[in-house]
């Protein structure tokens, strides 16, 4: 497995609209994001200008979102 990239939150959302989440709400910093055709997956993505995501929560995002990182990679 390859290692987990570090990234800036609005390329993680970017990523994950790309693999057909949708950004239901923003709440301050979060975003939350669905995908209408796995009901009840729902993820949340902190968007902090100027700053990376720690991989630990990047790792724990796409296993929510049921993506590896080399999917991650491909919709970047």
């Amino acid at each position: 497995m390859p290692p987990v990239p570090s990234l800036p939150g609005k390329d993680v959302v970017r990523a994950l609209q790309k693999a057909g989440f949708e950004l239901v709400r923003i709440k301050g910093s979060h975003h939350r994001l669905r995908n209408p055709d796995r009901a009840g997956i729902d993820v949340t993505v902190p968007v902090h200008a100027g700053r990376d995501i720690p991989k630990g929560t990047l790792r724990q995002i796409l296993a929510d979102a049921g993506l590896t990182v080399e999917d991650l990679q491909k919709l970047l």
